[in-house]
């Protein structure tokens, strides 16, 4: 049986938790291996409905669950979700959530620059969630960060906060704020280092004794690809790598445990915040999609913005991370359109194009280029297999797959975890 990641097509927000909550419910392990509490993910199970940001998506399902050393960690917004899901009655314990013991830590002052930044960016802003993720990031490569296992040693932090205190002090300083209170900074440390450090663990050695042993491992990926930090719509892209080869390093296991790469993609395109976005409908066709979609971000509340299914950028997607095969998700919300767009290249200062360029003057005046196809106007809502589907969505899903060059596995048609069609088992590759 094949280990799977799980990863975004797009700029995230495609459906990934529904897809690993169904998955999650066949695999021995679920592990998150990169981002912080900036990624939303909305599992729908009966009646209930779990928000989840940082813990993995199988502690809903009591799935043994991983936050992997790639990941930012934010105690207290760990504490906060893990009681929230207490109250809804998922209880979270050392058994059944570890965490790797060198993740790093985001601390306050990460959110406050963070915060700052954005103010101060004018037409620059980013668009980000201001939770604190990529000063957490800088000072992880920047050497500085403090980590979970330092939690257990904090009488001995002294050098680390000088380096910290060196750093972030004169950039307060920059923006006319007071330099860090460390007294402060211990005591907050202090009060949740209880809280944390039992979940603390060497989870490598953990994953890599599930792997010898023949367990099958889930690694959930979080944001999309789009949004990555070397292959996204660079600088409106996240802190961290997202692309499934970041599987192997933020969770401690090599590149070959990784297994069959799902990429999830929505049937159309969204994207919250700033940053390009070629096919995106400032009209009643964009506001129709945000509207049956209730494409809204899970962490910050946001309107996504929306436009057609984008082929160029997926293809691109699969490529750079490998992708074996495509989740399609919100399929029903194209039922009843006359006619559907696809973004099959694009057009930039009279040249076509068959890729997404790099540059970000070039990425915002690219011009799509579509092909129209006929839609449907049967149901696809609740759909469990093919025969229930309309033949003008199967001719859709089937054009799709050409134009990525890479095959649909799952087909997704409501919230519902069970209203998934399987083309291909993921486990079984």
């Amino acid at each position: 049986m094949a280990n799977v990641a799980v990863v975004g097509a797009q700029w995230g927000d495609e459906g990934k938790g529904k897809v690993v909550d169904w998955l999650a419910e066949r695999a021995d392990v679920v592990v998150r291996f990169q981002g912080g509490h900036n990624a939303g993910h909305t599992l729908v199970v009966g009646e209930n409905v779990y928000k989840l940001s940082l813990l993995p998506s199988g502690i809903v399902r009591g799935t043994p669950s991983v936050i992997g050393n790639g990941v930012v960690l934010d105690p207290w917004a760990l504490r906060d979700e893990v009681e929230r899901l207490g109250e809804q009655g998922v209880e979270a314990t050392p058994d059944t959530l570890r965490i790797a013991d060198t993740c790093a830590l985001i601390l306050p002052f990460h959110r406050d620059l963070d915060g700052l930044r954005e103010d101060a960016s004018g037409a620059g802003k980013i668009g980000t969630t201001r939770r604190g993720i990529g000063p957490a990031y800088e000072d992880k490569v920047g050497r500085r960060a403090l980590r979970v296992c330092d939690l257990a040693h904090l009488d001995d932090l002294g050098p680390q906060l000088d380096r910290l205190c060196a750093h972030h002090d004169a950039l307060r300083a920059g923006f006319g704020e007071a330099p860090i209170d460390r007294d402060r900074l211990l005591a907050d440390l202090r009060e949740i280092a209880n809280f944390v450090l039992p979940f603390a663990k060497p989870v490598w050695r953990d994953l890599n004794a599930a792997r010898s042993a023949g367990r099958r491992i889930l690694f959930e990926g979080a944001q999309g690809v789009l949004l990555d930090v070397d292959h996204g719509t660079y600088p409106y892209v996240t802190s961290s790598n997202t692309i499934a080869g970041t599987a192997a390093g933020g969770s401690g296991l090599g590149p070959s445990a990784v297994g069959f790469v799902l990429g999830i993609a929505k049937a159309y395109t969204t994207r919250v915040g700033s940053g390009p976005f070629p096919t995106e409908l400032d009209d009643e066709t964009g506001e129709r999609l945000g509207t049956r979609g209730r494409e809204f971000g899970t962490v910050t509340g946001r309107k996504r913005r929306c436009g057609w299914f984008d082929a160029v950028l997926v293809r691109q997607s699969a490529a750079v991370s490998g992708i074996t095969g495509i989740a399609l998700t919100k399929l029903d919300v194209l039922d009843g359109f006359e006619t559907i767009s696809i973004c099959t290249g694009y057009r930039l200062r009279g040249e076509e194009l068959d890729y997404y360029p790099a540059h970000a003057r070039d990425q915002a005046e690219v011009e799509p280029i579509y092909e129209v196809m006929e839609g449907w106007s049967g149901s696809t809502a609740g759909a469990r297999s093919w025969a229930d589907l309309p033949a003008q969505a199967i001719k859709y899903i089937r054009r799709v797959e050409e134009l990525i060059r890479c095959p649909v596995a799952l087909v997704s048609t409501s919230p519902e975890r069970e209203d998934t069609i399987l083309v291909r088992d993921p486990f079984a590759n």
